[in-house]
């Protein structure tokens, strides 16, 4: 596999909270780990955490750091799953925004998949970025000052975004890449 051991030594923070699309998280994660990432599970509480998937209640699964603990310095990169109640419980968790930005602050890759840029959205730092998500976030977007294209996969400077489930392995693919690059000097929030 191309990616075998391309991320080792990397440390990812996949943020979420319940609610969250079971496979885009599952399928990231598995993912990064081929590629020799680690990834930490990091929610508002620590304990489980109940996934979506499609239309009904989906597995637990064990959270690694609550946010109060978890130090965006020790994360080379950002994962966020979507779901439609994920990211809207989680943007009004100040600590869980903090959290994000941090990683737009430090350059570091972030990588949001459907309903996820929610969180961006929240954080303040879509300004001026060519992006994609779930069809019903576009106008969100814009407002807030992104660029918003219909591809299942958009990468600017550091920053991954994709649409959908079906988006999946073209997601992983540039997510890895980028995690790979490392720190993006051009990552950036506009005023």
């Amino acid at each position: 596999m191309e990616n075998k051991q391309k991320l080792q030594g990397k440390k990812v923070a996949a943020l979420m909270t319940e609610g969250f699309e079971q496979v885009e998280y599952t399928e990231p994660r598995k993912a990064l780990e081929e590629a020799g990432a680690t990834v930490h599970l990091i929610a508002p509480k620590g304990g489980e955490i109940k996934a979506w998937d499609e239309t009904d209640w989906g597995d637990s699964f064990p959270v690694d750091l609550a946010v109060d603990g978890a130090d965006p310095n020790q994360y080379d990169a950002l994962l966020l799953p979507g779901g439609v109640m994920n990211p809207d419980k989680l943007r009004m968790e100040p600590k869980a925004v903090q959290f994000v930005k941090s990683f737009f602050d430090q350059k570091k890759p972030v990588a949001a998949i459907c309903h996820a840029p929610m969180m961006l959205i929240e954080a303040d730092v879509v300004r001026g970025r060519k992006m994609t998500s779930y069809p019903s976030l576009q106008t969100d977007l814009r407002n807030a000052g992104a660029e918003w294209v219909d591809q299942e996969v958009v990468t600017d400077m550091g920053l991954v975004t994709s649409r959908k489930p079906d988006d999946i392995p073209a997601f992983n693919r540039k997510m890895i890449e980028e995690i790979g690059e490392g720190v993006h000097n051009r990552q950036h929030q506009q005023a």
